[in-house]
């Protein structure tokens, strides 16, 4: 079967990806799209009763608008239960998004926003999907639709959903890539961690030895990682990730020391440790925090006091990795190949809604939809991309088992 023989309305697909992109969503701000979305499978033949929102939101330690929206349908044919998940949210820079087709291509003509591709993408695929199956009555097993909350800010949708809702698929195909036919069966894990350095303000023209400064503790932290091999990308011995501390402020909503005449008393670091190897990110962050205390026990005050450091990290989310021959895997193969699409399997550096999928016992393999550029002012969607990624998700709804 190729591309030519499923019955896949380019227009209707075109229209759906061109609303949902109009529609502002960025991450916590979920209501809106939530609902334009659920009214359109209402549309193309969901009954209301089929469609619900979970109650993730209130379990999310961040202000978010609403659960995730979670749709079920009952399959025309026997079959395992499948899996379609995509996310709502859009990153900030995405908000006053204004969709125009260019050839083709969907561009955006609000200047400095990015479009919203990622993941506007997946949520239309999703919807064109549904809507070719109903329209015409194409054979399917059960269907569960995941549309998760708050993704773009640490992926909690899809970490405090509650694995009952999913009503026992036994496999998943996450839309949130570029490239189709490019499967990502697997993607690395992340160590969230965070240093508070109080050290001692003192004048630091008059008397710098009787203070402590906590720009130098971090500073001194900072370059033993990296001597040692802990800093940026990290290959050794013991296993491969990669750790940045992306924050390093002062109180809240403030710079790391307000006068050049002042030893600062107080920084705040914060960074991430990743790896495809769970036990090696914490290893990593374990790795900083000796590092910290390296850099607090080398600067002191003319008394011989030292800052005081509070170092914590915290698991952001798993890594996994499906086997080539998992069942998920090896459905996502032989539907690119109805389609005529060259499969290849992929592992992603950063993390996505699959990595708790799988935690959660679902096996989800990520495809494309044609999503280009993302979180960037030149963000578009590839059209001829997405319209696949449309027909690779009726493929795999509709494929034998």
């Amino acid at each position: 079967m190729g591309s030519d023989t499923i019955p896949f309305d380019e227009a209707s697909a075109e229209a759906l990806l061109m609303r949902f992109l109009a529609v502002d969503g960025v991450t916590g701000h979920e209501a809106a799209i939530a609902a334009e979305v659920s009214a359109s499978l209402v549309e193309v033949g969901v009954p209301p009763s089929m469609i619900k929102y979970d109650e993730a939101h209130k379990r999310i330690p961040l202000p978010t608008e609403t659960g995730n929206l979670i749709a079920t349908m009952p399959g025309t044919r026997p079959g395992p239960r499948l899996l379609f998940s995509t996310h709502l949210d859009t990153v900030p820079l995405c908000a006053g998004a204004k969709p125009k087709r260019e050839g083709d291509r969907i561009i955006n003509e609000a200047a400095g926003a990015a479009l919203g591709g990622d993941n506007r993408t997946g949520c239309a695929v999703l919807v064109a999907m549904v809507e070719t199956l109903l329209k015409h009555n194409l054979p399917h097993p059960p269907i569960t639709l995941l549309f998760t909350v708050r993704e773009e800010s640490g992926l909690h949708g899809a970490r405090e959903l509650d694995p009952d809702d999913l009503g026992g698929a036994a496999m998943g195909f996450n839309v949130d890539a570029q490239v189709p036919a490019n499967l990502v069966i697997g993607a690395v894990g992340q160590v969230n961690w965070q240093a508070e350095i109080h050290g001692k303000a003192s004048h630091a023209g008059v008397a710098p030895e009787k203070g402590i400064s906590s720009t130098l503790v971090a500073s001194i932290a900072l370059a033993e990682t990296h001597k040692n091999g802990w800093f940026g990308k990290i290959d050794r011995a013991e296993g491969k990730g990669t750790s940045n501390p992306g924050i390093f402020e002062g109180k809240p909503g403030a710079s790391a020391g307000d006068a050049t005449n002042v030893v600062t008393d107080y920084v705040h670091v914060v960074g991430e440790a990743r790896s495809f190897d769970e036990n090696f990110a914490v290893q990593i962050a374990a790795a900083y925090e000796a590092a910290f205390e390296t850099g607090r026990l080398a600067v002191a005050d003319l008394d011989g006091n030292h800052a005081n450091v509070k170092f914590t990290a915290k698991p952001s989310y798993p890594p996994f990795q499906l086997p080539e021959d998992s069942p998920a895997v090896d459905r996502a193969k032989r539907a690119a190949e109805t389609l005529g699409l060259s499969a290849m399997t992929l592992h992603s550096n950063g993390g996505l809604d699959a990595n708790w999928l799988v935690r959660h016992g679902v096996p989800a393999v990520t495809i494309g939809a044609g999503q280009h550029e993302i979180h960037t002012v030149n963000e578009f969607v590839d059209l001829p991309q997405y319209f696949d990624g449309c027909r690779l998700a009726i493929a795999l709804a509709t494929l034998n088992d």
